[in-house]
């Protein structure tokens, strides 16, 4: 069965944005597994501006399905999961924006370093996953530098226009998982994806886990968690 998780940060944000103590992250996180998640996801940025380090670490004591840790390459972050110890980390680039959406790994430009900290995790019995765009050279980047697996951004495919540029996005997301299966790689995908677009994966089996929190905590606001949940995961089950 493919994988939901619940990506958090959207709790995170509302808390901070009002300066309270709620909405809590890790009720949000214990409700979305009640209603079926197979993991939670959360990116401690390095300026902290949404998820705290209390927060990983009460998310990591707390959570009975798989935490997924999404975080910059640097010596920092490393530390922290090294120490928290998540099911598996995402590589990101940091940003002093909003903007994981829109910006992926670029694994020409950095594959030394990339290399290094995937490794360095690794050693430490923790899988790695790198955020990329669906682009056969970074997949091939991916798995000479032997990361376990790849996130593919949608948010391209999400945020186009028109059906033709939707098409387009969508070839290419198609030809990336292809490509990644053949070279045996663990297929995340997600960002951007929502109750409208997830349809467009029907019959991509080789995906083996979503990766949605925008769209869930949205929905939840009108509907509740719960129900939020489980109407993607049906969604999913779906395709």
């Amino acid at each position: 069965m493919t994988a939901l998780f619940i990506n958090v940060d959207p709790v995170a944000m509302l808390r901070q944005a009002s300066q309270e103590t709620t909405p809590d992250p890790i009720a949000g996180a214990l409700l979305a597994e009640i209603a079926g998640v197979d993991g939670v996801v959360c990116h401690l940025h390095e300026d902290r501006r949404h998820i705290q380090d209390r927060d990983l670490r009460l998310l990591r004591k707390t959570i009975q399905t798989q935490l997924i840790l999404e975080m910059a390459a640097t010596s920092e972050m490393v530390g922290i999961a090294l120490d928290v110890r998540p099911e598996r980390v995402t590589l990101f680039p940091e940003s002093d924006t909003d903007t994981a959406g829109k910006v992926n790994l670029d694994l020409i430009v950095h594959n030394k370093s990339i290399a290094e900290t995937v490794g360095a995790i690794q050693s430490n019995g923790i899988p790695v996953s790198l955020f990329i765009a669906p682009e056969p050279e970074q997949i091939k980047l991916a798995h000479q530098v032997g990361t376990d697996g790849i996130h593919i951004n949608t948010y391209t495919f999400c945020s186009a226009t028109g059906v033709n540029k939707r098409r387009q996005a969508m070839a290419k997301i198609v030809d990336a998982v292809k490509l990644a299966r053949k070279l045996k790689l663990t297929i995340f995908t997600g960002h951007g994806l929502d109750y409208t677009t997830i349809k467009a994966f029907k019959g991509l089996s080789e995906v083996e886990a979503y990766s949605i929190g925008h769209a869930i905590i949205s929905r939840a606001v009108l509907v509740g968690i719960d129900r939020a949940v489980r109407e993607m995961r049906a969604l999913i089950d779906a395709l």
